[in-house]
């Protein structure tokens, strides 16, 4: 009795091969050359580059195809993941040492964003009700990231963003945040700030090229057993810091 093999479609291999061929290419390759490279007759590769173009994975220039939009994307996800798939361990443990949610927040590209949250069933997480990027003066992540820019970096991130105020302890006064940011705390906190009831404290992640912070969020009246947790979130910033440089 023979074993066959999985089914495998072949015009889904054909336009993988493809995708390849320009992927490994220095300069943009024309049709004839990834014809011949992926040996396909040259109708069959004119009608797969054609539907790749279409659906963005290629583009076509006026000297041959290189990647496209999409290609760009899933090149983003797949290293945000591969963050993920590092850094989750440690923040996982922090969850469980703490019995509370734990944030990862990073900055790029001249925003601070919220990357991933270990949290679990009797764990309260924030309720993020507006958006992090836009709210870097009230969260406790956001202010410790805020902390570790240079003047000319805050100055820039808080132009182009309103500090709104979210509670009655937001701290809305752009002195009163820049004298509040430059204490050079190693512990940063949110005291309901961000939303009643809650509270936040966070230790900055720092790399080559990198800056972040993890944070974790109680209920307000458990304010004293984060504090108490400084050391341990210090310890997780660390390993998140090597997890995400190696």
């Amino acid at each position: 009795m023979t074993t066959s093999g999985p089914t495998l479609i072949g015009s889904v291999q054909r336009a993988l091969h493809l995708l390849d061929a320009v992927g490994s290419a220095d300069r943009p390759m024309p049709a004839k050359q990834l014809a011949h490279a992926v040996a396909l007759p040259l109708p069959t590769t004119y009608h797969l580059l054609r539907t790749l173009v279409h659906e963005g994975y290629l583009r076509k220039l006026a000297d041959g195809y290189v990647l496209g939009s999409r290609m760009e994307m899933l090149g983003r996800r797949d290293s945000a993941q591969a963050i993920l798939s590092r850094t989750r361990p440690a923040l996982r443990a922090l969850r469980d040492e703490l019995r509370c949610a734990v944030y990862l927040a990073l900055y790029t590209d001249g925003e601070i964003k919220l990357v991933d949250i270990a949290d679990g069933p009797h764990m309260e997480r924030v309720d993020l009700w507006v958006g992090v990027h836009e709210s870097g003066h009230a969260t406790a992540f956001g202010k410790c990231i805020l902390s570790g820019l240079d003047r000319p970096g805050r100055e820039d991130y808080l132009s182009r963003h309103q500090l709104a105020n979210l509670t009655p302890h937001t701290v809305t006064d752009r002195r009163l945040l820049e004298q509040r940011l430059c204490t050079g705390r190693p512990v940063i906190d949110d005291r309901e700030e961000y939303q009643l009831g809650t509270a936040c404290l966070a230790v900055p992640v720092r790399g080559p090229g990198l800056l972040g912070a993890v944070a974790v969020s109680l209920p307000a009246r458990r304010y004293g057993k984060a504090l108490a947790g400084a050391s341990a979130i210090s310890r997780t910033a660390g390993r998140v810091a090597r997890a995400i440089t190696i």
